[in-house]
């Protein structure tokens, strides 16, 4: 039988180095990000000054994905920090995806910057798997101008296990004959499913690599962890679970905030962020079909202190005006405005895919009626963008209609070339 074969392609610093390649290539700038101290940064006037991408010098200084820009700065202050452009990486990423359509038609895009191909029986065709990724990669960086690692294996596990090994721009390999020599001897923390706090209690029980995982007792494991401890004992022998790499999960909640270009003061002007924020939860819930009647709001004032207030609605619901006028009775309880709020957010769980409906004996039919109302409006930003139908109370204000999670350009898709 035909052995299976997994490349597992990964760009490296790949929001960095889109910005690299596109300022050198398309823009004609002389500097070269990635070998400079650099961050791909927010925008610090509008509070989303954090660090999005870090160039290796950037990261010889210490700093780390996540940190503000001002204590990066204070580590580094020559650091160059340029803005995201969302539009430009998705364009990078879809050109990626195309070349690797050439090598097989089996590509699973697992993220924006990372991909899956099943290469099995490609050797009749290409040569040997590693002589096939290192081509790859060639191309990639010939054609794109940015670099990527490929892990070569038997599954999807060990490729992506194998791409992580050392970068950039390398292929590596990491088949079952190569487990106890190449990914046993990594620390715990390199194990995909490991994260923080699993490798805390990991180290406690005095499991530092992964090695010393594989051949622990796996009732042990699962006595620690539940269910995810097997899942981790199955990871550190290089046993593929496929459905966490190949089926989607279903949401058990749905949420977005955002970070106010200035501070909320009123309750005025909260009501309309919280409103936008509902737009956009409740949107997403009709898209999936399903509905929830666990609402929460939460907010972080001005000193950085983060509240939050939950209840239980009459009927699960996926109707924005509903959502809403629960959020607001939720959050007219949490705040007094007395401190100012620079981040507010909306949440729904306890979802559910049912359909039918509890009616209120005050409200009758109400919130029917306001559903299939979100539903002509959907079909009509589906078709003609979501800008197209908004509510009266945002024309001539500073608050976006529809606010919080995914960017807009994320949620719209590509309008620049990236050549």
């Amino acid at each position: 039988m035909q052995e299976k074969v997994f490349f597992h392609i990964d760009v490296n610093s790949a929001f960095l180095s889109w910005e690299a390649a596109y300022r050198l290539h398309v823009l004609g700038e002389k500097v070269d990000l990635r070998k400079i101290p650099a961050v791909v940064g927010g925008d610090k006037e509008n509070r989303h000054g954090i660090v999005l991408a870090k160039s290796d010098q950037a990261k010889r200084c210490k700093i780390h994905t996540g940190e503000a820009l001002g204590a990066a700065l204070q580590k580094c202050p020559s650091l160059t920090i340029v803005p995201p452009n969302y539009e430009m990486y998705i364009k990078a990423s879809k050109a990626m995806m195309e070349i690797l359509q050439r090598f097989s038609p089996r590509v699973d895009q697992y993220s924006i910057d990372e991909a899956f191909i099943d290469m099995s029986g490609s050797d009749l065709l290409y040569g040997s798997p590693v002589s096939v990724a290192n081509n790859l990669k060639d191309m990639i960086h010939e054609e794109l101008k940015f670099t990527v690692n490929v892990g070569v294996s038997c599954n999807r596990l060990l490729a992506k296990m194998a791409g992580e090994l050392k970068k950039p721009n390398l292929v590596h390999s990491l088949f079952p004959e190569e487990i106890e020599k190449k990914m046993w001897p990594l620390p715990v923390s390199e194990l995909f499913f490991v994260g923080r706090a699993t490798e805390k209690k990991l180290k406690n029980l005095g499991i530092l690599t992964i090695g010393q995982l594989a051949k622990t007792d796996p009732d042990i494991l699962k006595a620690h962890f539940g269910k995810n401890g097997e899942v981790i004992y199955q990871f550190a022998n290089g046993n593929d679970i496929s459905s966490f790499f190949t089926q989607p999960v279903a949401n058990k909640g749905y949420g977005n905030s955002v970070t106010t270009p200035y501070d909320v003061v009123t309750m005025a002007h909260a009501r309309m962020v919280l409103l936008s924020l509902c737009e956009t939860v409740c949107t997403r819930l009709r898209k999936d079909d399903v509905k929830g009647s666990v609402a929460s709001v939460s907010y972080t004032d001005c000193n950085f202190t983060h509240v939050s207030h939950q209840g239980i609605m009459f009927s699960a619901t996926n109707t924005t005006t509903e959502l809403y006028n629960y959020i607001c009775k939720l959050f007219e309880q949490l705040w007094d405005e007395t401190m100012p709020l620079r981040q507010l957010g909306v949440h729904v769980s306890r979802i559910t895919s049912e359909q039918s409906m509890q009616y209120n004996l005050f409200d009758g039919d109400r919130y029917e009626r306001m559903g299939q109302l979100d539903r002509a409006i959907d079909k009509i930003r589906n078709r003609y963008g979501e800008d197209s139908v908004m509510r009266a109370c945002f024309l001539n204000t500073s608050t976006y209609h529809m606010q919080g999670g995914t960017c807009k350009e994320r949620r719209t898709g590509i309008t620049k070339p990236l050549a």
